[in-house]
């Protein structure tokens, strides 16, 4: 799995209160790929994300049904999740 596949899971992998992927949320704070192994640093859009769990099963799922051998997910709230103008647009906010 490369760069480009990861980004694509991550496009396919949904917040399941706002309904917007976590790539166009800016979740994904940097992620590597190399040797069919991802390493990700991302964030929750609050600390106490009641879907926090099912979100980090959800995509590690769907990075293993792409090719991925192993994923390493670390969690992190520093910097604190901001959504983008862009992002602030489109839910209306």
């Amino acid at each position: 799995m490369n760069r480009e596949q990861a980004i694509d899971v991550f496009k396919r992998v949904y917040d399941p209160e706002i309904q917007v992927d976590i790539w166009a949320l800016g979740l994904i704070y940097d992620f590597s790929a190399v040797d069919d192994i991802i390493k990700i640093t991302m964030t929750f859009t609050t600390p106490l994300c009641p879907y926090g769990p099912m979100l980090l099963e959800n995509l590690q799922n769907e990075l293993k049904k792409a090719g991925a051998k192993e994923v390493h997910i670390d969690l992190t709230f520093e910097p604190p999740w901001q959504p983008s103008e862009e992002l602030r647009e489109m839910l209306g906010v």
